[in-house]
């Protein structure tokens, strides 16, 4: 098990995991199509996504936190 102090990056890293594999699905199904080429292509879309998506959920999740805090009410 992994100490619950990392809880915050665990979440990051598989929110932003899953994230940028729907959203890379998306981008390179409407590029491709459903044809044979699609998993690697798709594998390939979203590797370098999700490298770019972890380290974003980890900056913009406190300012995310922040706004919710303002806009919403007890």
């Amino acid at each position: 098990m992994i100490h619950k102090k990392y809880a915050q990056i665990l979440f990051g890293f598989i929110l932003s995991g899953l994230m940028s594999l729907m959203v890379s699905g998306i981008a390179t199904f409407r590029v491709l199509g459903l044809g044979p080429d699609f998993p690697a292509s798709w594998f390939w879309s979203w590797l370098p996504s999700w490298c770019v998506a972890f380290p974003a959920v980890l900056i913009v999740a406190p300012l995310t936190r922040k706004i919710v805090v303002r806009l919403t009410a007890d």
